[in-house]
């Protein structure tokens, strides 16, 4: 990835992850895709994880010996296992986070976040082909044909459509893995179009294969 590519992709970061702590303060979570944690000494306890197909759902307990790295920068902050699955905590937790990943010596680590590119077509904005352009020559650099794309977008267009637009959401910043799957929970979007992705398991294994080609 080119350094103007790293720029833009931390900048937009940084602007979702201000606009979601700002949701947090005047709102709540917003959507039902949260996480309950507690960090203990070398271990994260989770409890009601809502993601089906996770390693630690519906509770689990993710030892430091099984956590590859972790990317605090993210919006919510990001656990990568050994497995090569990306486990999430609660935006509110960064702080927690990075001081077990201190205490720990775990890696911290900033990744290209695949799935923001791929759901970015979902967005409440618009781009003009020369940024379209852009993202899609982002997903090369990581592995991603143009086919291969469409393909993805094509299956979970229906889905993140309703996620992002029936729900009134109208996030016009950042969708990413953590949208994706909340998705799939949230009571409130279309439930034909959380079915049509087929077995919530499958896609949790799916998502997280192409989330870690990011890596």
């Amino acid at each position: 990835m080119s350094i103007h590519a790293r720029i833009t992709a931390c900048f937009v970061r940084e602007i979702a992850g201000a606009i979601s702590e700002l949701s947090e303060v005047v709102g709540g979570y917003r959507h039902d895709g949260q996480v309950d944690i507690t960090f203990a000494a070398d271990e994260i306890r989770f409890v009601a994880y809502p993601f089906v197909g996770a390693s630690v759902y519906p509770a689990g307990v993710l030892p430091v010996a099984d956590i590859r790295d972790v990317d605090v920068s993210a919006w919510p902050p990001e656990i990568r296992t050994r497995a090569g699955e990306t486990v999430f905590v609660h935006g509110g937790s960064r702080a927690e986070l990075a001081e077990f990943c201190r205490r720990n010596g775990v890696v911290e680590v900033y990744r290209v976040d695949v799935w923001a590119d791929l759901l970015e077509p979902f967005l409440d904005t618009q781009f003009d082909a020369t940024h379209e352009d852009f993202t899609l020559s982002r997903l090369r650099s990581v592995g991603f044909s143009a086919g291969e794309v469409a393909e993805i977008r094509a299956r979970v267009g229906p889905l993140m459509e309703s996620y992002n637009f029936d729900t009134m959401l109208w996030e016009w910043v950042h969708l990413g893995l953590h949208d994706l799957l909340s998705a799939l929970v949230w009571s409130r979007v279309s439930r034909r179009a959380r079915r049509s992705l087929g077995d919530p398991a499958e896609v949790y294994r799916w998502a997280m294969a192409i989330a870690e080609r990011g890596a």
